[in-house]
């Protein structure tokens, strides 16, 4: 037999390409690092009986970086007993804290919200991280089933609670029962440099109600009055009055799970999204300082039935390459999806789309849009579970064909999506920053985990990230258009992380770029009508971009 070493090595190439590609496939697309991530965190809704709207509702998480070293931290809202609504037996559960995870750099994370001053032991719902007094660190908003509470970034790791400085607590009460707040959007609707909070609240709650229709279930949303979301008007002083009745947007009645606050009909000045709980959806134009309701004039208001939804958010995005930003609202049935068609114009495609085949009867609650493999499109994960039962179901991870019709690939990416859970807020970030979009999931569930997605893989494609800055502050870079052209492909996002359930997204703006490591061209479009733009800026990294002094390099 003859030899042949240029054969040998020419096998033993193929051999180890072979090796490789059989690694690659067997590689998951997502790990569950929940454990190896010291993330501890469990979700109590005040006792172990779930029996009302109030623990159905679940918990929110917000992504944030609270001590400026570059990683982002993690914050989780949490229940607690309630005197008069829990469950006598769930004393125990009395004062349980919200919980903040700091990132350590290498994987894990540290809990560290007693020392930081954010471990509140109200009913918490959801936070709202911003710079609010532009002194360079993100202060927290917290949104709460009872009194909200704002705190201070001291800039040495710790919070000082400076809600009664700057004016918002809220009322005690709406409509007759406790304020339950569930979440808030910051922009600058007056356009005077300075920053405003829009607060979502949902309903008033009557402990004492047993429905009349379904006397063995807790009462469907429709049998409670509403409560009114609230614009806070921030003053020179920094402290913040209430405007809403000003600005045109009182609706005593409304039942809103959901703020997102974008130009959407790109006049130069922000309007409002409010997803309503089996109301019909608002959507408030901004008129210059004041507001018009027109969300059934522009298609947003039902479904594609006409029917109002039990709809949780909006989350923002191009899903189909057209530079015109679409609305994904989860809901309780399948949702919807809002095609942006322009001129201020939408159209549902979420059958079209094959979203709501995929969301039929899953009791969607949090979603995000997002590229999980960096090819250039958006694709879609969601959160699930029945409301009025503890019914698991499977989360979803839809992957998009590139023009917006989607397939479900979450069984072959993770063993996650294969397992039935009560899922409420997800979203998403790059917490070991890498490149690529991880995510995480709270759950109402009697496991009650919290579920963490490491993305292994996403970053074979090329990426860029940008944090934004407002020449004065955040003001200006609050849902600014940032679109860029990368081979060729242009893209758009929206700078607004406010855009899941309960939940609060990582604030640096991903794109992924697919085979193309080069930008081509970056065009921002800040919330104050300036425009910027920037050629040939190279991937695979995260950049800061400051208005009107460019790229800031780290």
């Amino acid at each position: 037999m003859r030899f042949s070493f240029s054969g040998f090595i020419l096998s033993t190439f193929l051999a180890f390409q072979l090796a490789g590609l059989q690694a690659q496939r067997i590689e998951p697309f997502f790990t569950d690092m929940t454990k190896l991530a010291r993330i501890d965190f469990k979700y109590t809704i005040g006792d172990d009986h779930y029996e009302n709207i109030l623990e159905s509702s679940g918990s929110g998480i917000t992504i944030f970086d609270y001590n400026g070293d570059g990683w982002m931290d993690l914050y989780m809202m949490n229940g607690t007993y309630i005197e008069g609504i829990s469950d006598l037996g769930g004393i125990k559960y009395k004062d349980t804290p919200d919980r903040l995870y700091k990132n350590n750099g290498n994987g894990s994370f540290t809990e560290v919200s007693g020392l930081a001053g954010l471990d509140d032991r109200n009913w918490s719902m959801a936070a709202g991280a911003i710079d609010i007094d532009n002194d360079g660190d993100q202060d927290l908003y917290l949104l709460n089933y009872g009194p909200n509470r704002f705190f201070r970034n001291n800039g040495n790791d710790t919070f000082t609670d400076i809600t009664d400085r700057v004016g918002l607590k809220g009322p005690d009460k709406l409509n007759g029962f406790t304020k339950w707040s569930i979440g808030v959007s910051y922009f600058d609707y007056n356009r005077d440099g300075r920053l405003d909070a829009f607060v979502g609240n949902f309903l008033a709650f009557d402990p004492k109600y047993v429905s009349t229709e379904t006397p063995g279930m807790m009462p469907h949303p429709s049998e409670y009055m509403g409560q009114a979301s609230m614009l806070y008007e921030q003053k020179s002083d920094g402290s913040f009055v209430d405007v809403t009745k000003k600005a045109g947007l009182y609706y005593p009645d409304s039942k809103c799970m959901g703020l997102t606050v974008f130009d959407y009909d790109e006049d130069g000045d922000l309007d409002i999204f409010q997803a309503n709980d089996h109301q019909l959806n608002f959507l408030f134009r901004n008129t210059g300082g004041k507001f018009k309701e027109v969300g059934i004039a522009s298609g947003v208001a039902a479904n594609t039935k006409g029917n109002p939804c039990g709809s949780m958010h909006g989350t923002l995005g191009d899903v189909d390459g057209d530079g015109l930003i679409d609305i994904l609202v989860t809901d309780l049935e399948y949702g919807a999806f809002y095609k942006n068609t322009g001129g201020g114009v939408y159209k549902d495609i979420s059958e079209s789309s094959g979203v709501a085949g995929f969301l039929m009867g899953k009791g969607g609650w949090g979603s995000e849009l997002f590229d999980y493999d960096n090819d250039g499109d958006l694709d879609i994960v969601s959160a699930n579970g029945t409301a009025e039962e503890l019914v698991l179901q499977h989360p979803l991870l839809l992957e998009n064909d590139g023009n917006g019709h989607y397939k479900n690939v979450g069984p072959s990416r993770a063993a996650y999506f294969s397992t039935k859970r009560s899922g409420r807020g997800v979203t998403v970030w790059d917490y070991d920053n890498d490149g690529d979009m991880d995510i995480i999931f709270s759950h109402v569930d009697k496991q009650a985990t919290a579920t963490l997605l490491r993305n292994n893989t996403g970053n074979r494609n090329h990426w860029v990230g940008f944090t934004l800055k407002g020449a004065n502050g955040p003001a200006s870079a609050i849902a600014a258009k940032v679109e860029i052209t990368a081979g060729g492909k242009k893209q758009v996002r929206i700078n607004q992380w406010t855009t899941s359930y309960l939940s609060n997204k990582d604030p640096r703006i991903h794109f992924g770029l697919g085979n193309h490591k080069l930008v081509e061209r970056i065009e921002i479009t800040w919330s104050d009508g300036k425009k910027e733009i920037y050629n040939n800026i190279g991937g695979d990294r995260y950049l800061t971009i400051v208005q009107g002094k460019g790229i800031i390099l780290k």
